[in-house]
């Protein structure tokens, strides 16, 4: 029974928006005070920019960490486990509610599709204190997937 051979093809970015659109699980990392690593698993979606967005709260470890530190990486994953997957480095920032609704908007559709009432959900935004993560991709490593070595 032959083994299933391990992939990583390069993509260029318009290609690598195009595998991340369909995918919303990630893990976003971010670095502490101390200089380590905080990781955090998180929905996201991509942005008319190009940019990978996150609904969060201000006061996370994340948002606190990208306003000491802006800069990010987000490790997009397929639905099945042993799917395609790719690591995403770039700069990042933190965008704070009033700005943060109607990207917050973009970011629900960007994840969901249209949602039943959108003065419903601004409202909610505003009552949660969301604020909003964009990661913008300068850094990609290729489009993986697990298994053995390509000989």
């Amino acid at each position: 029974m032959a083994g299933k051979i391990a992939t990583a093809d390069a993509v260029t970015l318009p290609e690598l928006l195009d595998f991340i659109r369909p995918r919303h699980r990630m893990v976003l990392t971010t670095f502490r005070a101390d200089g380590s690593l905080q990781s955090s698993p998180v929905t996201g979606g991509v942005d008319a920019e190009g940019r990978i967005v996150i609904a969060s709260y201000p006061q996370r470890a994340k948002a606190a960490n990208i306003r000491r530190h802006p800069h990010a990486s987000a490790v997009v994953l397929s639905d099945e486990f042993s799917g395609p997957y790719v690591q995403v480095d770039g700069s990042a920032e933190v965008v704070d509610l009033p700005e943060a609704v109607e990207p917050l908007v973009e970011y629900f559709r960007a994840v969901s599709g249209e949602h039943p009432d959108w003065d419903e959900y601004r409202r909610a935004m505003v009552d949660q204190r969301k604020c909003l993560i964009r990661v913008t991709p300068r850094r990609w490593g290729p489009v993986a997937t697990g298994g053995f070595p390509p000989r």
